[in-house]
């Protein structure tokens, strides 16, 4: 489709029900065999990433969400894994080999940074964490062997926003692939490719999926080049995701949109308020206007998805219980994206390594799911109160 809005593509990319007896949503394929009809076409099929050959390749099923995703954030095309993780691995085990220097955001998710630090320091690449607001200064850190420059904005816990323009053309100077995380804006809030990102990550688990009920991640090639490269290494690494998590990847996309813009609605306005409770000491959320990454938020982003953090003044850790245990609405789990709010605790000082972060208190991260925004402030109000008492 073209020329059209970013809800259009949502509600019809990936969609083909002339192919389909007419049936809107694309029927879920569970496959491993494909039988061809004569050896002919056996052969011909060969090793191709195109069509469908063998179920852990791609099927209809995978190749309709993979449609829909590539065509939303502008990209030649994307492969489907398992979660979200899985997809960050893929692309980096893609693009790197022995001997390779990689460097990574010291603001990044961290089962990211544990694989970054141990397994593919085992296999010997070295991933160097560099300060998510280095900007152009980036280039300073470049080595002739490095090959990947991984970037998260805004940060994992710490929210800081970087300067992925400035960031991206040092290292296409320098020849290295550039890789976003971009589960946090999703491709309505953030467009990497009109900011010199190659590869686009998302946990699809989160703001795709939507409902807390699936595991699913997928990677955005900018080019043919980069897509089969990592196409290639995903076949090899045998990561595939199931059908059924596909499905309910593909029918969350539909109403992504909506959902996205009550999440950052309810968001921005919990921010708002948290900052003018006696108790916080201030709120990292990069769309408020004293936010240090605004600037740059307002710049290059669309829009804020209703995941933030916020630090508190000092407490003791029975006051951090008494807040968070008795919570209502506010669920304590991990993982986000989900139509519930959710609250966390967060140590985001014990995982950087090239830059320091302090903080006055205890670190609490929050997503903003889609209930009433008065029911949400309430059970805050509740919590806040609770620590109060217990400090």
């Amino acid at each position: 489709m073209k020329n059209v809005k970013p809800d259009t593509i949502l509600t019809h990319a990936g969609s083909n029900p002339g192919a389909n007896h007419g049936i809107v949503n694309p029927p879920v394929y569970h496959a491993s065999t494909v039988l061809f009809p004569t050896v002919e076409s056996l052969e011909d099929a060969g090793h191709s990433f195109e069509g469908v050959r063998y179920g852990r390749i791609g099927t209809p099923t995978s190749q309709a969400f993979e449609t829909a995703v590539a065509e939303l954030e502008g990209a030649y095309k994307a492969v489907t894994v398992p979660s979200g993780l899985a997809a960050i691995t893929t692309a980096l085990l893609a693009f790197v080999s022995a001997g390779d220097h990689i460097l990574v955001s010291d603001s990044v998710y961290g089962p990211n940074r544990l694989f970054c630090s141990d397994m593919l320091k085992r296999m010997g690449v070295e991933a160097e964490f560099y300060d998510p607001l280095i900007g152009a200064g980036i280039g300073r850190l470049m080595r002739p062997n490095t090959r990947v420059v991984f970037v998260e904005s805004p940060g994992s816990l710490t929210f800081e926003i970087q300067d992925v323009p400035a960031i991206a053309a040092a290292a296409k100077d320098a020849g290295a692939v550039v890789m976003i995380d971009n589960t946090w804006a999703t491709p309505l809030f953030f467009r990497p490719f009109d900011h010199g990102v190659d590869l686009s990550i998302h946990a699809a688990t989160k703001y795709m999926v939507g409902h807390s009920d699936a595991m699913l991640g997928v990677i955005t090639a900018r080019t043919p080049e980069l897509w089969h490269r990592l196409k290639r290494y995903a076949v090899q690494l045998g990561t595939c995701a199931g059908p059924d998590d596909i499905y309910l990847g593909l029918r969350g996309l539909r109403t992504m949109g909506t959902r996205l813009r009550q999440h950052q609605a309810t968001g921005i306005e919990l921010a708002q308020w948290l900052r003018n409770r006696q108790e916080v000491a201030r709120v990292l959320h990069p769309a408020l206007p004293d936010d240090p990454g605004h600037a740059l938020w307002r710049r290059d982003f669309l829009g804020a998805s209703g995941l933030f953090a916020m630090e508190l003044k000092p407490v003791s850790k029975q006051a951090i219980s008494a807040f968070l245990n008795g919570m209502e609405l506010f669920g304590m789990g991990y993982s986000w994206g989900g139509y519930e709010s959710l609250i966390l605790p967060a140590n985001p000082e014990k995982l950087r390594t090239a830059s320091t972060w302090k903080s006055q208190g205890p670190m609490i991260r929050l997503h903003a799911g889609l209930e009433d925004i008065g029911d949400l402030i309430a059970d805050l109000e509740r919590g806040l109160s609770r620590l109060g008492e217990a400090a």
